[in-house]
């Protein structure tokens, strides 16, 4: 029963669409073919409506008046003078406005009937009749009014005529303005009747038809918003103008009469006018066509040429403006049918064609009488009926503008299909919402982004899929715009709250268009980015930026707090012995470390190979010694396993009590020096300053002493003092030293050289110390060498730093150039491990210093990691033996071994030794009995100032201490000085 039911449903529905088909295709195809073949049949067969039978163009003795002088007796004689010349038909005014007189003979047209004269011409102003036998006045007329028996008809004017009663000789006198032509009708009464009816029916025709059209473009212009349409609308009715002035109906419009006065100036602005829109609508129609065949310029002239046209309408007289129009439509007309040309061979397109038709109907029918007039052509369009020119140029236009509007629907609906295509195929979501924030539509992007099924998004709404918020954020960003952005995360409930979105959006016909990209990695990485910026990419802890920042942030606040600095003892041997890899482990469980036992808010970081930094915030001083001292045990008691190794490495810690508005740079460099001294002492590797220790006050001046030598220049202060070097075997028979430097500070404290030197090097500045200290030496010896009698050497050190520097020994060896006969009193001390560092460049340095008479001395020997092997590569003179071995030796005999080792090697080696660091009378004579050549020390002297070195007789003259002086008093023998070691050489040369 149901499938029955069914059946007979979609019978039934098949029926009825059938049915619809069929008054579709009548109504489409059927009806339309109807009314063509009907209107076809009716033009051809149909008898028209007003038919007449024809008028007869009569013969006319024509006169012109050109002074306006002649009455209507002497015209008539002149012109009976005449009658024995050929007669004209049709005679051209050539634009004069001056009367004519013209004589003419009216026969009967229709026996029975009355004749009726008629003056067709539309550019007749006035004009006057006579009965030619009797010079009795028939009538007068102008466009203004008539009288007598003149009356208006059509374009112009009619008199009736009774032939058979009446004399059959008229003489007129015309006035004519335009391109006018003078010719005379002989009409049946009727036939004229039906004549001028069928005038008036054609000039209802075209107008009707021509406004109906106009109006109907523009609407369809204002309902598409298309400006082409409006041209074409315009150019419409100057169409209808024209046509309408070519026939003589142009003195009315929707039946009302235009008044005789205006009519000139009407004129002129309809031809001006109408040049203009011509090429507007040709340029608007083709402006693509038109980059393809070129010649915009062409084009471009002609629009001028119509600008000038459309001025001298507006200054010139209606005679002298028709020469000037015809010059401008000759050439317009010249290049339209040129472009046109070329469109039809370039494009093929057809809109060309329709428009390609138009033209040539306008512009070989519509000007046919302008061009006639212009130049005497008529015959080349007296055939054509200018109503079916206007209406068919007019619909052939409106052909061009509908296949132009086919082919813009067309385009656009390819560039539908091609954005719906590219709608569906981008990568990119996109999206509509309408007002509620309901998915009106979403590519398949977006319905992948966000696990959408197309069969439900419709229902969906924006919030469901972001997070708290999301909806208020887009609302917002549409107001903006499209040149807003934002970037939202995902929704928990649905899983992606992980995720990060970047989203723009704009409002269109009050819903929110919008594209999302899924943008989660770029996210992660431009995180990961500013995580990079204050942070170790290897232990996560903060980097010296934002350690520095932290430090700056704390210190704007005034609450207690700290500032840590940690540096691993001899971490470089985990690099050096088990490579790169497994020092980052260890760096990575000491930050490990480090962060669990510190306070989460405190701020840890990395800002060196081995060195961390932790900012205490809101923690009092002891609270952080107890911390540092845990961390110190946490950081050194457990070893470090990596992989199958396990390594103990200690550390030490500076910890420095911070105040409010403390400068970064004077913190960290606090907290530095802190830690340097907890790495120098034996146990606990952890020193604390407090506020106010005179450590704060000693490393102020450092910082100022580093910030005026990183200025490049030296500060001032700076001077020398010298200590006594002793020979020990004639302790009284030398005055020998070494120049050490001192830097005084504004408050009149003394910085010893180390401070100095390090602060030298910190600014990068210490070679200009090192020239300073050379020419400040040398010049004093030559100034006061008269004063040193005893003096053999004057030790200088010399830094690494500067050593290396090219510019800084070319300086000081044309300082030695300059200072040559001195020299041989200058020592420079250089430390063996700049001297091992680039032996090469240390044998050429000591070479040219052994050239221009100076000495060199090996400082600190001992110290470093001292090769014997390149020892006797170095021809140095002598070896000042480092002090911490001098200091200990008679408490520990290792160090007297050790001793006593170096001073047989550089006896052996031919060179000098020296003791450094010499404080009490035993270890002055251990050194004695091992053999020492020179002992240094404050068992001898402090360092000195300069003056006292000049009023001394020897180094032995500053001793103080008794014991001391009672062993050098027994120490009688004279000592040799550093100028024998050269004997020595060359008698071991000899050998």
């Amino acid at each position: 029963m149901e499938s029955a039911t069914f059946f007979s449903r979609s019978k039934y529905m098949r029926a009825g669409s059938f049915i619809d088909w069929l008054l579709y295709a009548f109504a489409v195809y059927v009806v339309p073919a109807l009314i063509t073949l009907a209107t076809v049949a009716t033009l051809f067969w149909a008898p028209r409506q007003f038919q007449s039978a024809g008028a007869v163009t009569l013969a006319l003795h024509i006169v012109p008046d050109k002074r306006a002088s002649l009455g209507p007796a002497e015209a008539l004689a002149t012109l009976k003078s005449l009658q024995q010349a050929p007669t004209t038909r049709r005679y051209s005014t050539r634009l004069a406005e001056s009367p004519f007189w013209f004589l003419f003979d009216v026969p009967p047209v229709n026996p029975g009937h009355p004749t009726v004269v008629e003056f067709p011409s539309r550019h007749a102003q006035t004009l006057a009749c006579w009965n030619a036998a009797t010079l009795a006045p028939l009538g007068q007329a102008d466009r203004h009014g008539t009288s007598g028996k003149l009356s208006p008809v059509k374009a112009g004017f009619e008199l009736p005529v009774n032939a058979a009663a009446e004399p059959a000789q008229v003489l007129c006198r015309g006035t004519f303005s335009g391109p006018a032509y003078l010719n005379v009708l002989a009409w049946d009464g009727a036939a004229l009747s039906d004549s001028a009816l069928d005038f008036h029916e054609n000039a209802a025709l075209i107008a009707g038809g021509l406004l109906t059209l106009a109006i109907f473009v523009f609407v369809t212009a204002l309902i598409n918003r298309e400006l082409t349409y409006v041209i074409f609308a315009a150019w419409l009715i100057g169409n209808l103008r024209l046509c309408s002035n070519a026939m003589g109906w142009d003195m009315e419009w929707i039946g009302r009469v235009i008044p005789p006065d205006y009519m000139p100036l009407l004129r002129q602005y309809t031809f001006a006018v109408y040049y203009l829109l011509t090429g507007a609508l040709f340029n608007q129609l083709f402006r693509r066509e038109l980059k393809v065949v070129g010649y915009r310029w062409l084009l471009r002239t002609v629009l001028y040429a119509g600008l000038l046209n459309l001025a001298a309408a507006a200054v010139l007289p209606y005679a002298k403006f028709i020469p000037v129009m015809w010059t401008f439509s000759s050439i317009g007309m010249a290049v339209l049918v040129f472009l046109l040309a070329r469109l039809v061979w370039m494009t093929g397109s057809r809109t060309v064609l329709w428009y390609v038709a138009s033209m040539v109907v306008v512009l070989f029918s519509i000007f046919s009488e302008v061009l006639g007039a212009a130049f005497g052509i008529k015959l080349l369009f007296g055939g054509v009926n200018p109503v079916v020119a206007a209406l068919s140029s007019s619909m052939m236009a409106a052909f061009a503008i509908a296949e132009q509007m086919r082919a813009e629907r067309e385009r656009r609906r390819r560039m539908q299909t091609e954005l719906r295509n590219t709608y569906d195929v981008t990568p990119i979501g996109l999206f509509t919402l309408d007002e509620n924030g309901h998915f009106v539509r979403a590519n398949p992007a977006l319905r992948a982004m966000l696990d959408l099924r197309k069969a439900e998004y419709k229902v969906r709404l924006w919030k469901d899929y972001f997070e708290p918020g999301a909806w208020g954020s887009l609302q917002a960003l549409a107001q903006k715009g499209s040149e807003g952005e934002l970037e939202l995360g995902g929704s928990a409930e649905w899983g992606t709250a992980e995720r990060r979105y970047s989203l723009k959006a704009t409002r269109s016909n009050g819903w929110i268009e919008g594209s999302l990209q899924d943008v989660t990695e770029r996210a992660k990485a431009i995180e990961r980015l500013h995580f990079l910026v204050d942070h170790d990419p290897l232990t996560a802890s903060l980097n010296r930026r934002g350690v520095e920042r932290a430090i700056a942030a704390q210190s704007e606040e005034h609450t207690p707090w700290a500032l840590a600095y940690i540096d691993l003892d001899r971490f470089k041997l985990v690099n050096d012995l088990f490579g790169h890899r497994a020092g980052d482990e260890v760096l990575k469980q000491v930050a490990a470390r480090a962060r669990s036992l510190f306070r989460p808010e405190y701020a840890v970081g990395r800002i060196g190979g081995d060195e961390f930094i932790c900012v205490m915030s809101n923690t009092s001083i002891d609270d952080a010694i107890e911390q540092c001292r845990e961390l110190v045990t946490l950081l050194s008691a457990a070893p470090y396993q990596v992989g199958n190794c396990a390594f103990q490495v200690k550390a030490s810690i500076g910890l420095v009590e911070c105040s409010h508005g403390v400068r970064v740079q004077d913190a960290l460099s606090n907290a530095d020096g802190a830690c340097r001294e907890a790495k120098g002492v034996a146990h606990g590797h952890l020193v604390t300053y407090r506020k106010g220790a005179a450590a704060f006050e000693e490393r102020a001046k450092e910082l100022m002493l580093v910030e005026t030598l990183g200025q490049n220049r030296l500060p001032g202060g700076l001077f020398l003092v010298m200590q006594p070097i002793m020979s020990l075997a004639a302790p009284t028979a030398s005055l020998d030293f070494e120049v050490l430097l001192r830097w005084r500070a504004p408050d009149g404290a003394i910085l010893p050289a180390g401070k100095v030197i390090v602060a030298a090097e910190e600014s990068g500045n210490i070679a200009a110390i090192d020239r300073w200290v050379l020419t400040t030496v040398l010049e004093w010896i030559e100034r006061n060498r008269h004063a040193l009698p005893k003096t053999r050497f004057v030790c200088v050190n010399l830094s690494g730093g500067s050593l290396n520097d090219e510019q800084f020994m070319e300086d000081i060896f044309a300082l030695f150039a300059r200072y040559r006969p001195i020299i041989r009193y200058l020592c420079l001390e250089i430390t063996e491990s700049v001297a091992l560092h680039d032996l090469e460049n240390t044998q050429r340095f000591i070479a040219r210093v052994h050239d221009m008479g100076g000495k060199i001395a090996l400082d600190d020997f001992g110290a470093g990691y001292t090769s014997f092997k390149y020892l006797k590569d170095l021809s140095a003179d002598a070896l000042k033996i480092d002090g911490e071995f001098i200091r200990t030796m008679c408490e520990h005999p290792a160090d007297t071994a050790i001793v006593e080792a170096i001073v047989a090697l550089a006896r052996n080696l031919g060179m000098r030794s020296i003791a450094e660091w010499v404080e009490d009378a035993n270890t002055l004579r251990a050194l004695k009995e091992i053999g020492v050549d020179y002992v240094q020390g404050f068992v001898v002297a402090r360092p000195q100032e300069c003056e006292a070195i000049l009023t001394a007789g020897s180094a032995a003259s500053f001793i103080s201490d008794p014991a001391t002086q009672c062993f050098v008093d027994s120490l009688s023998e004279p000592a040799p000085n550093l100028e024998e070691v050269y004997e020595m050489r060359a008698r071991a040369d000899l050998h």
